[in-house]
């Protein structure tokens, strides 16, 4: 194990040049095409240093990858967890390109998570028996993985325990998550002409403002519930009223009964304009991530980076959610925040520490040593 480090040390040349190969294959979690793209991309990674070749699982389109090393007969001990799409949309590239400047790589998804893919194949084939080891890497975790959900949870039912190679924050792992829903409020109206006639109208804009307001009040901010309209649409031209409006919200809960109780009260909003309807879409996502989940992991990782010469290392909770919410959510111990060092995850200009891509690798390669064990 002392050896992890300066082993992976001299890769760091190597893993910075897979990293640009997979970063420049760009992946937004929408695109089947472009997604499918790159996960050609991450089997080349992967094939070029472990051994057999992945479970390709389509669900809805989307490609999943899973590879079950060893006998699958035998029980799997660990899985590693981590997805290549991203949040950026084709073109990216052309105006934030893949660059490496001075002790920084960044590029669209970089941090976020393309840099843990790689370190984690990295930390795996430094192991000389990956009996009882799978890695599974989704396609649609930035937009809830609504298609790898069910995958992502029979993989942690199998083991005994989930590292997610999502990205740190600061450093620090991450020991618990919120919880998040995911709504979309749907106004119905009725059109007339906004200058001859708007009263014979039903307003859905003026609708979804009512409800917008409605929406704040159900965050609780001492409960740490926050409840966010995003994304809003309404109307078609500027001398109509509108008859439809449309406003997605996201929700974020540390607890399931917070997450109950806002969708309880969203499930209850009532027109305010005469002649609108309100209809509430979705529901919630993925269940909080509780520190109970990761405490005896964090206390594992934290002794092995001592014993690393990394460093104290420090556990957070977040906001945002992960596919480490699922596989907590089925009892399996979970350790998040495994990937890289860096900054910047959704934001232009996201980048990762490229001296610490081979310590962050040494250390989920101690991690995985002890626990097939």
């Amino acid at each position: 194990m002392t050896g992890f480090v300066d082993a992976l040390r001299a890769r760091t040349e190597a893993m910075v040049d897979e990293l640009a190969s997979l970063v420049e294959n760009e992946s937004p979690s929408a695109d089947i095409e472009a997604i499918t793209r790159c996960a050609k991309a991450v089997e080349e990674v992967v094939s070029d240093h472990l051994p057999g070749t992945p479970e390709r699982l389509t669900v809805d389109g989307h490609p999943h990858l899973l590879w079950r090393f060893g006998a699958t007969s035998a029980p799997s001990k660990v899985a590693l967890v981590g997805h290549f799409d991203t949040v950026w949309p084709l073109g990216t590239l052309a105006r934030w390109p893949f660059e490496v400047d001075g002790d920084r790589a960044t590029g669209p998804g970089a941090f976020d998570m393309k840099g843990g893919i790689v370190q984690g194949v990295h930390a795996l084939s430094l192991l000389d028996d990956l009996d009882g080891i799978e890695l599974l890497l989704t396609s649609d975790e930035e937009i809830g993985s609504l298609s790898s959900r069910g995958v992502i949870e029979d993989v942690a039912r199998r083991v005994g325990a989930a590292l997610i190679l999502e990205p740190s924050a600061g450093g620090a792992l991450k020991t618990a998550r919120k919880g998040t829903s995911m709504y979309r409020i749907v106004i119905g109206g009725r059109a007339a002409h906004a200058g001859l006639e708007p009263e014979k109208g039903a307003n859905a804009l003026e609708e979804l403002a009512h409800q917008v307001l409605a929406l704040a009040a159900i965050a609780d901010t001492a409960a740490g519930t926050t409840v966010t309209p995003t994304v809003a649409t309404a109307g078609t031209v500027t001398n109509v009223v509108p008859a439809a409006a449309v406003a997605d919200v996201d929700v974020r809960a540390s607890t399931a009964e917070e997450q109950v109780r806002v969708d309880e009260q969203i499930r209850r909003l009532k027109p305010v304009v005469d002649g609108t309807t309100v209809t509430v879409e979705g529901g919630p996502n993925r269940p909080p991530l509780d520190a109970a989940s990761s405490a005896g992991l964090l206390a594992r990782a934290q002794e092995l980076g001592r014993a690393l010469g990394l460093g104290p290392l420090g556990g957070v909770h977040v906001g945002g959610g992960s596919d480490g919410n699922f596989t907590a959510g089925v009892g399996t111990p979970t350790l998040d925040g495994l990937g890289p060092v860096g900054d910047g995850a959704h934001a232009e200009g996201e980048y990762l520490v490229v001296p610490a891509m081979a310590e962050r690798a040494a250390l989920v390669a101690a991690l995985v040593d002890e626990l097939r064990r």
